[in-house]
């Protein structure tokens, strides 16, 4: 499976390549990571990587702002990859303190040259993390409990709720009905039973570590120390499947 994604990985470089090029050229004060890096975050494209990262980062603003997101704000970005999302928030949210962490050291010591806004953190692929109880407004994980052992959906639950402060917002988005489509009927009748499903043969957190999420398994995980202000159910689209939408308030 590894070889197969390195595989893509090396096709979507050769399509993208012209692209890319001219992205550079017409974008010379950009920090742009590694070409690995980038296909790890999302696709081997720069365009997608930054616009569609600000996109994103936008988007994410938005849905918080319906919560009365606070001035100032401590915002974490767990499992940030390589800053696509965060390394815009400080100019959307003027004031807020924006912090990211991932379990890829590579990935984090390029963050911490290239984007100085934003303070980068070091973690394994099990908690803890390196900050003190109580300390963020906000924390969003995109597409992260997607790539967890269901072991690590609880350990990694009860770590971000330790650091998030009373009434804080967490924001996740996981793999939820619309994905049905494409489990075997082995799986589909287990996800129907409310069990989670994990596709592995993998390392757990790489991008092909594959977690499936029916609604009530994730609602049994989150209500015991956080409310469900909202869950928004992905639908098929032009380009794929969208994620689920969490938005929660800590107890």
């Amino acid at each position: 499976m590894h070889l197969f994604d390195y595989l893509k990985f090396v096709f979507q470089w050769l399509k993208n390549y012209p692209a890319n090029r001219k992205f550079k050229k017409e974008h010379p004060g950009v920090a742009l990571p590694p070409a690995y890096l980038v296909y790890e975050s999302f696709r081997m494209n720069y365009e997608k990587y930054y616009e569609g990262g600000l996109a994103t980062a936008r988007w994410l603003v938005d849905h918080l702002k319906e919560f009365s997101l606070p001035a100032g704000a401590c915002i974490l970005d767990w499992g940030c990859g390589p800053a696509r999302i965060i390394r815009h928030l400080p100019a959307l949210l003027s004031g807020a303190s924006c912090c990211g962490c991932d379990y890829n050291p590579r990935t984090i010591e390029w963050c911490r040259k290239n984007i100085p806004e934003v303070s980068f953190s070091l973690n394994n692929l099990n908690p803890p993390l390196p900050y003190a109880a109580s300390t963020f407004d906000v924390i969003y994980g995109i597409s992260v409990f997607t790539h967890l052992s269901e072991q690590n959906h609880a350990r990694w639950y009860r770590e971000l709720i330790r650091i998030a402060k009373p009434g804080g917002l967490l924001f996740f988005t996981t793999h939820g009905e619309a994905y049905k489509a494409i489990l075997t009927n082995a799986e589909r009748r287990d996800f129907d039973r409310g069990r989670l499903i994990i596709r592995s043969g993998v390392k757990e957190g790489h991008r092909v570590f594959a977690a499936f999420h029916p609604p009530v398994f994730m609602k049994n995980l989150f209500e015991s120390q956080a409310v469900i202000l909202k869950h928004i159910p992905g639908k098929p689209c032009s380009w794929g499947i969208d994620q689920d939408v969490w938005i929660l308030r800590k107890k």
